[in-house]
């Protein structure tokens, strides 16, 4: 079983303004309500490709009831701790030439509440999957990814970390089983100037970051592809198949959907790339987390543009 945790979930408010005149009123032509949280993303996309998951977390006061009830229509199992105060955040996005976000705090998280998701997450065991990313709450402790690897090594549970700078840093001391940065992050990890752009560049810092702990290193660099080194030290490239970007939210979250579901079933890091590509750039080509009918024609798409490379 794949379970995935979302630390500070929230509800993106997503607003297509007719204008942006600070100090005006501006109007708006269309809104869109979305669960965010990347963990919550995966577990949708993860429902499309009929691979068996959960969603962990901490919600709150009537925007965290938003979020379980949205799920549940999805066909999402979870299990949330509730907390007693407060309210899950709300992100506001306004979507024009440009898009302009501006992120709630969300509420704060007491130690008793964190011990209960800890007691929760104590019941997963040998061969089950965690994933740990997304951003952490001001409330929790920096290194609450590795407190919950270390709780559970030794378990035979694999873990799967995708986040930023020192979270992701800190966690490679558990070995993770994959890790998931795109091309500026793992550039910014080795202090490169310029960052990296093409999956070509990256292959290096995937390198070292093995090195450092992580088994499987994935890296998005969005339009241009992907590159992975798996745990054979082996390198792969994937190309992007073209579309017409409509949303970049959840992207990279459903790249490592794509790249589990496919590697349980066929343990083949090629095929496990290509999939996982597809799905990152379905979901970009769609309004939300991708449908399984635009990710099995991304796919289709996607392996015509490598049989083309591959006749030159």
């Amino acid at each position: 079983m794949i379970y995935t945790v979302t630390l500070n979930p929230a509800i993106d408010y997503v607003m297509h303004p007719l204008s942006l005149d600070m100090g005006y009123t501006n109007r708006s032509s269309s809104e869109e309500l979305h669960v965010g949280g990347n963990g919550l993303n995966i577990c949708q996309l993860l429902n499309e490709l009929d691979t068996p998951n959960v969603a962990l977390g901490i919600v709150a006061g009537f925007t965290g009831d938003y979020i379980i009830k949205r799920l549940q229509e999805k066909g999402v199992s979870s299990n949330f701790v509730r907390l007693d105060h407060g309210n899950t955040r709300i992100n506001v996005k306004l979507k024009g030439i440009v898009m302009t976000m501006v992120n709630g705090m969300g509420p704060r998280i007491p130690q008793s509440k964190v011990d209960e998701l800890l007691d929760r997450i104590d019941y997963l065991g040998s061969g089950d999957t965690i994933v740990l990313t997304g951003s952490i709450p001001k409330s929790l402790p920096r290194d609450i990814y590795s407190i919950i690897m270390e709780r559970l090594s030794g378990r035979g549970i694999r873990f799967v970390v995708d986040a930023p700078g020192e979270l992701l840093v800190n966690a490679l001391k558990s070995k993770p089983f994959l890790i998931k940065p795109n091309n500026h992050e793992i550039g910014r990890i080795f202090n490169m100037k310029p960052l990296p752009e093409m999956p070509e560049d990256v292959l290096p810092l995937a390198h070292k970051t093995r090195e450092m702990g992580a088994q499987n290193v994935l890296v998005s660099c969005g339009a241009r592809g992907a590159a992975l080194v798996d745990q054979n030290d082996q390198e792969h490239i994937v190309p992007s198949a073209k579309i017409k970007l409509i949303n970049a939210t959840g992207a990279g979250d459903s790249m490592v959907a794509g790249f589990l579901a496919t590697y349980d079933k066929t343990h083949d890091f090629d095929r496990s790339l290509v999939v996982a590509s597809a799905c990152g750039t379905a979901t970009a080509a769609s309004r939300g987390i991708a449908k399984r009918a635009t990710i099995e024609k991304t796919v289709a798409n996607l392996e015509q543009i490598i049989a083309k490379q591959n006749n030159k």
